[in-house]
């Protein structure tokens, strides 16, 4: 409960209150579980008090300093903060709905499991600032600066983070859909890969030019940018590729090869497809596998004793030998999984598939350190600089 002289001097008015504290800087404020609300407190000296559980909804806290305040579990719901001092306060699980914290300060301040849906913290300085957990759905973030921010486990829904300093901020597993990603520079923010996205949400092409398209794929796609952007943007953004995007090249009973390696290329930033898993309904195969070849440098070809006498397979490595004759390039990159393409496989093109470097992932299934030697050097000859 508040210290009732402290409560009764902070009542009578905020001139009384500052030359107190200016007198009694030795005191800590108790003005826990006080009763608040709508009072007029703009330009209080609210530093280091105990205000713990206590009402503040709809008081003017405007130009007021909190810093180090003990704010735990106080409801300052609809609250003035307007250029309020907050550094290094306890704001953890404060009711903030609605809370006008325009400009305020911040800056090391824990909002651990707070609810500021709806508030209202364009501006604010939020540096080093504990968010984790926080409820911020609907509230207005732009232009904050949240560099050093811990956003881990935080509810972002529609929440606008318009022009927000992100530097080393760390959003590992918050939940965001429908946001408002706008002018923000995403490369250098923390655990975008652990990002739960509920819904799709707005990623600026500003955002991603300032980026220079260096954020996760997997962030993007679940955010609802379309693949067909994700494939070129990294040249759009004049950032050069790591490595050759590929398509595989497969026979469905090896599917569980193909989905080990597919895996591995996307875990190590290669830029892949292959039918069927990535096809897509109602439009006609051939079609969609043709666009595909088309649009990714190189292809990749599992050979097997399955993939090897399947028709479609040996249509796509003609296709590709065809495509190196006229273009003077390496496009097929074939690998095998067993002895067939060299003891057994008859075929027109057999002598320039056999000229070539073939991977070996024999016994992929049963020596991980094999494997692993295996997928080494098809990425080294995939990368795109060396």
């Amino acid at each position: 409960m508040a210290n009732r002289q402290h409560l009764d001097l902070l009542k009578q008015s905020v001139e009384t209150w500052n030359p107190w504290r200016n007198k009694h800087a030795d005191v800590q404020p108790d003005l826990s579980e006080a009763d608040l609300s709508k009072a007029d407190l703009g330009k209080a000296d609210l530093s280091n008090a105990n205000l713990e559980g206590a009402n503040l909804s709809n008081a003017n806290l405007e130009g007021a300093n909190l810093s180090n305040a003990n704010l735990e579990g106080a409801n300052l719901s609809g609250a003035g903060f307007l250029a309020a001092r907050l550094g290094g306060a306890d704001l953890s699980k404060a009711n903030l709905f609605g809370a006008d914290l325009e400009g305020a300060m911040l800056e090391g301040a824990n909002l651990s499991e707070a609810d500021l849906s709806r508030a209202d913290l364009g501006g604010a300085i939020l540096l080093e600032a504990n968010l984790s957990k926080a409820n911020l759905n609907n509230a207005n973030l732009s232009r904050a600066d949240l560099e050093g921010a811990n956003l881990s486990e935080a509810d972002l829904y529609e929440a606008n983070l318009g022009r927000v300093v992100l530097d080393e901020a760390n959003l590992s597993e918050a939940r965001i859909a429908w946001t408002h990603l706008v002018d923000v520079d995403l490369s250098v923010v923390k655990g975008l890969e652990t990002v739960t996205h509920s819904g799709p949400s707005s990623i600026g092409i500003d955002t991603i030019y300032r980026s220079k398209g260096a954020i996760p794929e997997v962030f993007l796609r679940k955010a609802g940018v379309p693949d067909t952007f994700l494939t070129y943007m990294h040249s759009l953004v004049g950032q050069p590729f790591e490595y050759f995007s590929c398509f595989i090249s497969h026979s469905s009973k090896d599917k569980r090869f193909c989905d080990r390696l597919y895996a591995d290329l996307q875990a190590n930033h290669v830029r892949s497809w292959y039918f069927p898993a990535d096809a897509k309904w109602g439009e006609p195969i051939w079609g969609e596998i043709d666009r595909s070849i088309k649009v990714y440098d190189k292809l990749i070809v599992v050979c097997s004793e399955h993939s090897l006498q399947s028709i479609p397979v040996q249509r796509e490595m003609e296709r590709a030998l065809s495509r190196e004759d006229q273009e003077h390039k390496n496009i097929l990159f074939p690998i095998r999984i067993d002895n067939y393409l060299f003891e057994c496989w008859e075929h027109r093109r057999k002598a320039d598939v056999v000229a070539k470097v073939v991977g070996d992932f024999r016994g992929w299934n049963c020596n991980a350190a094999k494997y692993d030697t295996a997928l080494e050097k098809l990425l080294s000859a995939l990368k795109a600089q060396g």
